[in-house]
C-alpha cells in the first residue's frame, strides 16, 4: 500500500499528506453528512476517525447515507458501529473510533480533547450550538454543515479568527425549515460533505482559510459564496471578549428532541444510566410486543409506539411528535425495570 495516496499526495504534497495520517478528526453525527464525510476522509488516509452518533440504521436511510447496508437496517445496528464495520473494511491503515452517544453539554469537552479538527454532521441547531461553545473554548476548528431539500451551507469556524455559529446565528438562511417538512435529495449531502472535507483537507495539511460561507440550491442551480470575516462579534457569548459559553450549561439543554425527518422523539435520562438489556427484556415480557435485543439496543412495541432504548436509558419513541407523550411512554417503559 506504499502508493495508495500518491496521486492526492502529487497534488497536497508528500509532506501535507504525512499531516493529514497524523490527524485525528472527530465527526459528530453519522447520518448522511456524517457517513459522507468519514467515507472520505477515511480513504483519504486521516490517520484517526472518531465517530460520535446517538441513532441506529433505519431503511429510511439508505437513499443517502452510503455507507449503510439492508443487513445494517436489518439488524438495527448503530450508525457508530456500521459505520466503523464499513470504514475498517475500506482503510485497514487508518484507526476508527466508535461511540454510541447522545453528544450534550456535559460530555462534549471530554470527546473533543486532543481533536485536530470537528466535523458538524448533526441534524439539530441545539447540538451544533453546544459543538460550537466547546469547538471555540478548547481551540479546535470546527466546519459546520447543514442541509435541507437541495439546498446546503457549510462554514469553518477557527477560533480565535472567524466568527463562531453564535455570531452568524442571524445570518443563516435556513428559515426554519428542515427535512421533516421539505425532505433532502441525497446530491445535495454529498456536495455539502465535499465542501466539508476540502475545507479539512486544507486545515489538516497546512493551508490558510478565507473565512466564507458556501451555499448551493442545486434544484435551482444557485449558489453563493458570502465572506463573513466582518461579521464577528466582539460581543458574541462564545467568541468574544467576554465569553461565557453558555451552550455548555447543562440546564440550558433540553431532555427531548424531535428527531428530523421522523415521526420519532428521543428521551434522554438526566443522569446516564447503565441498563442490563436481558434483563430489561424480562421486565417487559408482560408490556410490550416484537421485543429484539443486540448488544447496543433493545427494541420493542408497546401501544401504538415502537420504542429503541439504549444502555445508557436514552430511548427513541417512534409513533408520535408530542414530547409530552413521548415522555408518557418512556416513563411506562422505564419504571418496569428494576435498578
Amino acid at each position: 500500500m506504499i502508493n495508495r495516496y500518491q496521486k492526492q499526495a502529487l497534488f497536497l504534497g508528500n509532506t501535507e499528506q504525512e499531516q493529514l495520517q497524523q490527524a485525528h478528526v472527530l465527526i459528530i453525527g453519522a447520518g448522511a453528512l456524517g457517513s459522507a464525510n468519514a467515507e472520505m476522509l477515511a480513504r483519504a488516509g486521516a490517520g484517526t476517525i472518531t465517530i460520535v452518533d446517538r441513532d441506529y440504521v433505519e431503511y429510511s436511510n439508505l437513499y443517502r447515507q452510503h455507507l449503510y447496508t439492508e443487513a445494517d437496517a436489518m439488524n438495527k445496528l448503530p450508525k457508530a458501529v456500521a459505520a466503523k464495520n464499513r470504514l475498517q473494511q475500506i482503510n485497514s491503515e487508518i484507526t476508527i473510533n466508535s461511540h454510541i452517544v447522545d453528544i450534550n453539554a456535559s460530555n462534549i469537552e471530554a470527546f473533543i480533547q486532543d481533536q485536530s479538527i470537528i466535523i458538524d454532521a448533526t441534524d439539530n441547531f441545539e447540538t451544533r450550538m453546544v459543538v460550537n461553545d466547546a469547538a471555540v473554548k478548547q481551540g479546535v476548528p470546527f466546519i459546520f454543515g447543514a442541509c435541507v431539500a437541495s439546498y446546503g451551507l457549510t462554514f469553518s469556524i477557527i477560533p480565535g479568527k472567524t466568527p463562531c455559529l453564535h455570531c452568524l446565528m442571524n445570518h443563516l438562511p435556513l428559515d426554519g425549515i428542515t427535512c421533516d417538512t421539505v425532505g433532502v435529495i441525497d446530491p445535495i449531502v454529498q456536495i455539502i460533505a465535499s465542501f466539508q472535507v476540502t475545507q479539512a483537507l486544507k486545515l489538516l495539511s497546512g493551508h490558510e482559510l478565507i473565512p466564507t460561507l458556501q451555499s448551493i440550491d442545486i434544484w435551482k442551480n444557485e449558489k453563493a459564496d458570502i465572506t463573513i470575516a466582518t461579521m464577528k462579534n466582539k460581543h458574541c457569548p462564545t467568541c468574544g471578549e467576554k465569553a461565557t459559553y453558555p451552550y455548555l450549561s447543562f440546564e440550558n439543554q433540553t431532555k427531548t428532541d424531535v428527531l428530523c425527518g421522523r415521526d420519532a422523539v428521543q428521551i434522554r435520562p438526566g443522569t446516564s444510566l447503565a441498563l442490563s438489556l436481558d434483563r430489561l427484556k424480562e421486565s417487559l415480557q408482560s408490556l410490550v410486543t416484537q421485543v429484539t435485543v443486540n448488544p447496543y439496543l433493545l427494541s420493542c412495541t408497546f401501544e401504538n409506539y415502537r420504542i429503541v432504548i439504549f444502555k445508557d436509558g436514552r430511548a427513541i419513541i417512534h409513533g408520535t411528535h408530542d414530547s409530552k407523550k413521548a415522555r408518557v411512554v418512556y416513563n411506562r417503559i422505564i419504571q418496569c425495570y428494576s435498578f
